[in-house]
């Protein structure tokens, strides 16, 4: 069953006992983002009762990759795959009217934070932060709209302070600053994880991602107009806040726990004037937890599925990639390949390199490696390869200024071959195996 708001996902997730209520008090300083690291990766969280608020705060909605791939209604295998092929296929959205949508059943142009049961989530964040928001904007020259995440920081009643990174947002803000004018921006709150997804492809300039939210649902997106800005919003949000990136304004921002488990540094940042607020009359927040699976996901399925295209463009013979849990989702990736040829590991490689900045490590294996098993992955390390013959650095590339190894983000790469080789004579890298073993249950035994 594929979902199309955040209401229904939570109750197929019900239905499926991977919900769980907490009824019992909880603090948004701390408790609410503790209780949701515990359940990281096992069920979602809807609290009840949060701090002297009457809105219920969801959290974990898709904490691991079984959630993701029940949300494609696909296997756990083909997730990358699915999205890739979404990615490349996308479906253009509908706009319906505002009686239609339910995110309109309240409107207020008089915007106040603090009505919202914001967490703050780490130790030392500068504050309360919106982690969940997918902020709508377009391209001042092409009208195209791009959808993204960003943290948030709450500076003021209608004042959020944000981080953007040099991608499409980075440069739609640069142009419309030059013009001294402001960026008109949306934030939806409250969305199910195929739109949280789809906001996180690397597309190039001038693709909507919402139409490759279109495409994961299997028929078009409904948006609603704004209010006050020009631009359309998932309808079945909870909460869209409407606001102006401005000009010329920079306030401090961070410090904020970030993906890879440290502290984004706090610095000026560019600052949201908020406009107008819509939503339900008996909404839902919705809280991504950092650094938890459910954030480090909802980036690698994505990046997965175009690293995918990526290298199959270079090594048709991929099978499948997998950015690691370990490497933050972000920066280290194993590839499974039918080798061919010699070289094909290393053009392989090449090509994940180049399809990213953030990713520094890269591990080929054969196409028998489970991918998804660290030990197996670093079994093929262990047993297939040799340092001086299949090991390589790359150094002074462009990496993530968010890995606090880096140099304000010049970083090493390094690839690793652990693929057998061609020619090895027959026999000498045969894994030993039990017939029987994949089939046999222990449990029909023990008494």
């Amino acid at each position: 069953m594929i979902c199309t708001s955040l209401r229904q996902w939570l109750s197929l997730l019900e239905e499926k006992g991977l919900l769980k209520q907490v009824n019992k008090l909880v603090d948004l300083k701390y408790e609410l983002a503790a209780l949701g690291k515990k359940a990281d990766g096992k069920y979602a969280l809807r609290f009840n009762n949060v701090g002297d608020y009457k809105i219920p705060v969801v959290t974990e909605i898709a904490g691991g990759r079984e959630f993701f791939a029940m949300a494609m209604d696909v296997p756990v295998d083909q997730v990358a795959e699915h999205f890739a092929r979404a990615q490349a296929n996308p479906i253009d959205c509908t706009v319906v009217d505002a009686s239609k949508a339910p995110v309109k059943e309240v409107v207020s142009q008089n915007v106040d934070l603090s009505t919202l049961p914001i967490p703050i989530h780490h130790e030392k964040d500068s504050g309360p932060y919106i982690t969940a928001g997918v902020l709508v904007a377009k391209d001042p020259k092409t009208g195209i709209r791009n959808i993204s995440i960003h943290r948030l920081q709450v500076l003021g009643p209608n004042r959020l302070g944000i981080l953007i990174l040099p991608r499409h947002l980075f440069h739609f803000f640069r142009e419309a600053e030059s013009m001294g004018k402001p960026l008109e921006v949306a934030i939806a709150i409250g969305l199910d994880p195929l739109v949280l997804l789809a906001s996180q492809a690397l597309t190039p300039p001038g693709v909507d991602e919402l139409t490759i939210a279109s495409a994961l649902y299997g028929k078009p997106l409904e948006l609603v107009k704004c209010e006050t800005v020009d631009l359309e919003v998932p309808a079945q949000a909870e909460i869209v806040l409407e606001g102006k990136l401005l000009p010329g304004i920079r306030e401090m921002e961070g410090p904020f726990g970030e993906y890879p488990k440290y502290y984004g540094p706090a610095s000026p940042k560019p600052v949201i004037e908020l406009t107008a607020m819509t939503s339900r009359k008996d909404l839902i927040y919705q809280t991504i937890v950092p650094a938890t699976r459910e954030h480090l996901l909802l980036g690698a399925i994505p990046r997965e599925g175009g690293l995918f295209q990526i290298v199959k463009n270079t090594v048709p013979t991929v099978c499948a990639v997998h950015l690691t849990p370990g490497g933050t989702c972000r920066y280290h990736v194993v590839i499974s390949i039918d080798k061919q040829n010699e070289g094909e590991a290393k053009n392989a490689i090449f090509a994940a390199l180049s399809s990213s900045q953030e990713i520094k490590h890269v591990v080929v294996v054969d196409k028998e490696v489970n991918i998804f098993d660290p030990e197996d992955v670093e079994w093929a390390i262990a047993t297939r390869c040799q340092a001086d013959r299949d090991v390589f650095v790359v150094a002074g590339a462009m990496g993530n200024k968010l890995d606090p190894s880096s140099d304000d983000g010049l970083s090493a790469k390094m690839g690793i071959d652990a693929t057998v080789p061609l020619n090895a004579e027959p026999g000498r890298f045969e894994r030993i195996r039990i017939p029987g073993e994949d089939t046999i249950s222990l449990e029909d035994y023990i008494e």
